[in-house]
């Protein structure tokens, strides 16, 4: 695999790729909207150059814009978002059942990056509390409605997808699932059950999965709604 970095005007650093197998180029944005193209190992990467130069307005159109979190926002499906002032020198973060809440000195701006930066942290700590809580339950109560079995389950913050099945039928799911509506929270849990019998996503992957959930490619496109980060 040959990788090159170059910088385009409007766009930024984009990461090349070279891959073996590859029949087309591929255009791609990471959670950290860092641009990646991979390419055919025969063709140039001034031709990948042009192609990306060519996608200025999709690639404006799909990076992720920033997002503040502000008072009352809803995180994950039992806490909120809360932000306090009080006489001292920095920020303190604390998750409780119900509220993630943020301290700040007097006179600080709730919309700085350093409060955000924070806030966005001790959000994802809510996020993980009602993970560990709730989705260990729901997998369990699909696997025995559906005839599914699995090793193990984990969670944790995965950089874009929503959740993953290893070969040993261990199941990991990304903390924002819980930022997701009830139906596609088992949308993603079903998705991974069906990966412990088939392991691809291949026609028989689809019928399994429509056995399990008629109309699953319609909530795989409501899916493409939402984005694993704040």
């Amino acid at each position: 695999m040959s990788v090159k970095t170059v910088t385009i005007p409007d766009i930024g650093t984009v990461k090349l790729t070279k891959r073996r197998g590859a029949k087309s180029i591929r255009l791609s944005i990471g959670a950290d909207n860092s641009v990646r193209v991979s390419l055919p190992t025969w063709v140039p990467y001034q031709a990948g150059v042009a192609f990306i130069s060519s996608k200025k307005a999709w690639i404006a159109k799909h990076k992720k814009s920033e997002i503040l979190l502000k008072e009352g926002d809803q995180i994950g499906k039992s806490h909120r978002m809360r932000f306090a002032t009080k006489d001292q020198l920095k920020p303190v973060t604390r998750v409780t059942k119900a509220d993630v809440t943020i301290t700040i000195p007097v006179a600080t701006d709730p919309a700085s990056k350093t409060v955000q930066d924070l806030a966005k942290k001790a959000a994802m700590r809510a996020l993980k509390q009602e993970c560990e809580a709730l989705l260990p339950i729901r997998l369990k109560q699909l696997a025995d409605k559906h005839g599914f079995t699995y090793n193990s389950v984990h969670v944790k913050r995965l950089k874009s997808r929503w959740g993953s099945c290893s070969q040993q039928s261990d199941i990991t799911f990304n903390i924002f699932l819980m930022q997701l509506p009830w139906q596609l929270i088992d949308y993603v849990i079903l998705h991974e059950l069906v990966h412990t019998k088939v392991l691809n996503h291949s026609k028989q992957f689809w019928d399994v999965f429509d056995s399990c959930l008629p109309g699953a490619k319609k909530l795989r496109r409501e899916l493409h709604d939402y984005h694993p980060y704040f």
